[in-house]
C-alpha cells in the first residue's frame, strides 16, 4: 500500500471514531451526568497524552499572557462546552439526530469565520451553509411534527455543542503563536480537566452510581476516539494534501448514523435521511470547493514561477 492510499486508511479509521462519540455519548448520557463524565473522561486521556508528549520529546510551548487566555477559552468552548452540550443533548435526542448535526461541523466553522472574522466566502460556500442549514432544519421540523419537545431541545443543545466546536477553532486561528497539535491536544485535556472538575461539584459525584455502561464509554471515547482518533488523524494528514483530509470529515455523520443504527437500534425517518443528504452534500460541494480554489492558486503560482525563469532566462529572448 502507497503512503498516500495508507494515509486515505488512517484519515478515514479517525473519522468513523469520531463518529463513534455519537454513540458513546447516548450511553454515558443515560447513566452520568454530562460533567462528571466530562471530567473523567479527562482524567483518562491526560495520562495517555503525557506519555506520548516524553515518548515524541514534545515540549509545552512559551506563550504570552494573551495565547495561554486564548487557549483557557479554547478548552472552555471546544473541550468542556462540546463534550458537556454532545452528552446533554442526546440525554434528550436520538443519536441519529445526533450524527447528522455532528456533521455540520466545517460548515459551521465556515459560517462563524464569516461572520466574526469577515471573510469573504465563495458561492460554494454560502450554498454549502445553505444546505447543511436546510439539513437542519428538516430534522427539527421532523422532531416539531412528532411532537418531540424533548428531542427538539436535545437538537439544540447538539448545535450547541458543534457551535462551540466552531468557536474552538475559531480561537485557535487567533494565537499568536501557533501551537503543535500534540502540545494543543495536552492542554486541551488538562485544561478540560480542570474546569469540567470544578463544575462536577454541582453535580455531586461523590453521591452518584456509576453504572458500568457508562463507565465503560467514558473509557473508550477517552481512549479510543480522543487519543487513538488523535494518532490516527496526524498520521494520516501527514501523507496527503489538506484540501483531501477535508473530504474525510463526511465520514464522521454516516459513522455515527450507522452506529445508532446498528448498535443503539433508533430507525431512521425520511426526514432524517433527507436532512442527512443534505449535510453529506454540503460538506462534500464544501471540500471540492477547497480543492479546487487549491489547485487554481497552486496553476497560478507554478505559471508565474515560470514567466520569472522565462523573462530572467537571456536564450528566450
Amino acid at each position: 500500500m502507497n503512503n498516500r492510499m495508507q494515509g486515505y486508511c488512517y484519515l478515514a479509521a479517525a473519522m468513523v471514531l469520531v463518529g463513534s462519540t455519537v454513540a458513546a455519548s447516548k450511553i454515558i448520557g443515560s447513566g452520568l451526568p454530562p460533567f462528571t463524565a466530562t471530567a473523567l473522561r479527562f482524567a483518562i486521556a491526560l495520562p495517555c497524552f503525557i506519555l506520548l508528549m516524553a515518548f515524541t520529546g514534545a515540549r509545552l510551548p512559551r506563550l504570552c499572557w494573551r495565547d495561554w487566555l486564548l487557549l483557557a477559552a479554547q478548552a472552555t468552548a471546544g473541550s468542556v462546552g462540546y463534550t458537556t452540550l454532545l452528552i446533554a443533548g442526546l440525554q434528550r435526542a436520538s443519536a441519529v439526530d445526533g450524527g447528522i448535526i455532528l456533521g455540520t461541523l466545517p460548515l459551521v466553522s465556515a459560517a462563524i469565520a464569516i461572520v466574526l472574522l469577515g471573510e469573504r466566502p465563495a458561492m460554494a460556500t454560502l450554498a454549502a451553509i445553505a444546505a447543511a442549514g436546510l439539513g437542519v432544519w428538516l430534522m427539527m421540523r421532523h422532531s416539531a411534527d412528532t411532537g418531540g419537545a424533548h428531542s427538539l431541545s436535545g437538537n439544540a443543545l447538539i448545535l450547541g455543542a458543534v457551535l462551540c466546536e466552531g468557536l474552538f477553532i475559531l480561537l485557535n486561528k487567533r494565537l499568536l503563536q501557533p501551537v503543535a497539535p500534540l502540545a494543543l491536544s495536552t492542554l486541551m485535556t488538562g485544561f478540560g480537566l480542570a474546569f469540567s472538575a470544578l463544575a462536577s461539584v454541582a453535580e455531586a459525584p461523590w453521591s452518584l452510581s456509576l453504572p458500568l455502561p457508562a463507565l465503560t464509554a467514558v473509557a473508550y471515547y477517552a481512549l479510543v476516539p480522543t487519543v487513538g482518533g488523535f494518532l490516527l488523524w496526524y498520521a494520516g494528514a501527514a501523507r496527503v494534501q489538506g484540501a483531501e483530509a477535508a473530504l474525510f470529515t463526511a465520514l464522521a455523520p454516516v459513522s455515527a448514523v450507522a452506529l445508532a443504527a446498528g448498535l443503539l437500534g433508533e430507525s431512521l425517518a425520511y426526514a432524517q435521511v433527507a436532512g442527512m443528504a443534505c449535510v453529506l452534500g454540503a460538506v462534500m460541494t464544501l471540500a471540492w470547493s477547497g480543492i479546487r480554489t487549491r489547485s487554481r492558486q497552486a496553476a497560478g503560482a507554478a505559471q508565474a514561477r515560470h514567466g520569472d525563469g522565462a523573462r530572467a532566462d537571456p536564450s528566450r529572448g
